[in-house]
């Protein structure tokens, strides 16, 4: 009977003549804390493919590259993709602009007031997290997006238009004219208006992008 519980015993302390402690333990018990390590890691890594989709964006299409990004979003990403979407949806960046109804300088208005709180936004996410692949590249999809999908526009035309528009506000001429009527008098009108709606339909498509990743509901 003892020789069974003695085999049976996992782990034993022992205390010799001169006092000295001694751990016994059974191989069944490195067994046992591998098995349960290699349980862990499965269900860590099953439970972290629930609901997350991969994602592929198309450079192209949103016009600040020619590359096609995969990644895969975890719960941060999603925070960061969500800040962005929040701020697309509620600002005229992100929605379509209707030129017989839309004032071209409040449009820039939004897209600048967008420009700056992004730039707080991507301050704000932890340098650690950078360490991770997809939230890099979420990063700098956004910082793309700024400075090659809306900076160019506003540097082209931001400035010439709302000098031309600020001086034809001044003019008694100009004072019962509506404001959308008012700027297509701009000498430009037909080429700043192509390219302000093109970016327009760029950012409506980022949009949708960082839509997609915070519901993972289907990929890109």
């Amino acid at each position: 009977m003892d020789d069974k519980l003695e085999s049976l015993s996992l782990m034993k302390l022992l205390i010799d003549s001169d006092f000295r402690l001694t751990l016994e333990v059974s191989p069944w018990v490195l067994v046992l804390v591998f098995a349960v390590l290699v349980a862990v890691l499965v269900i860590r890594l099953v439970l972290s493919r629930i609901g997350i989709a991969d994602y592929e964006i198309d450079e192209a299409e949103l016009g600040i590259g020619d590359q096609k990004i995969k990644l895969r979003p975890n719960v941060v990403d999603k925070q960061i993709a969500y800040k962005v979407w929040v701020e697309l949806s509620t600002r005229k960046i992100g929605l379509p602009i209707e030129l017989d109804n839309d004032v071209i300088s409040e449009v820039y208005d939004s897209w600048f007031s967008f420009f700056s709180v992004t730039r707080e936004l991507i301050k704000d996410v932890p340098v650690s997290k950078f360490q991770r692949k997809e939230t890099e590249m979420i990063i700098r999809l956004s910082i793309d997006v700024l400075n090659y999908g809306l900076r160019p526009h506003l540097t082209q035309w931001q400035a010439r238009y709302r000098r031309w528009y600020e001086h034809e506000l001044g003019v008694s001429g100009n004072h019962d004219i509506e404001p959308q009527a008012l700027q297509k008098k701009y000498p430009r009108y037909e080429e700043l208006s192509a390219d302000l709606l093109a970016v327009n339909k760029r950012l409506i498509g980022y949009r949708s992008r960082m839509y997609r990743i915070i519901s993972s509901v289907e990929k890109i």
